[in-house]
């Protein structure tokens, strides 16, 4: 199996598109290797994929025919991601949660926190 398709099917990407793409842009790995999308994989090879900061791991189990539920990606792929890389994507999160919103006119929602701060 291809590992672009492979990658869609197990959900790491939402399109087969958006797998290619990445795997042309060599942010995804064989081991150390970066990968074409063509490349066939052979089974309980370890997959690397950098998307933005972070690097997401699976491991291979066994090819699946088609995409499939979210629920039975295990049943083809492990996740072996390093609890530090999970750590990262977490902080990453909770800053842009913590942006500061864009200045203009306040929303009912802003009204209403401010009023009950200041009342």
């Amino acid at each position: 199996m291809r590992i672009d398709k492979f990658l869609w099917c197990i959900r790491a990407f939402k399109t087969r598109s958006q797998s290619s793409a990445h795997c042309r842009e060599g942010k995804v790995f064989i081991g150390e290797k970066a990968v074409k999308p063509s490349q066939e994989l052979k089974g309980h090879e370890r997959i690397k994929v950098r998307k933005g900061a972070v690097y997401f791991e699976w491991e291979i189990i066994e090819f699946p025919r088609s995409r499939m539920a979210g629920a039975k990606v295990p049943e083809f792929a492990r996740d072996v991601t390093p609890e530090s890389e999970r750590q990262k994507l977490l902080d990453i999160q909770a800053a842009q949660r913590d942006l500061i919103r864009p200045v203009g006119r306040p929303t009912k929602r802003d009204r209403r926190d401010w009023e009950k701060h200041f009342k």
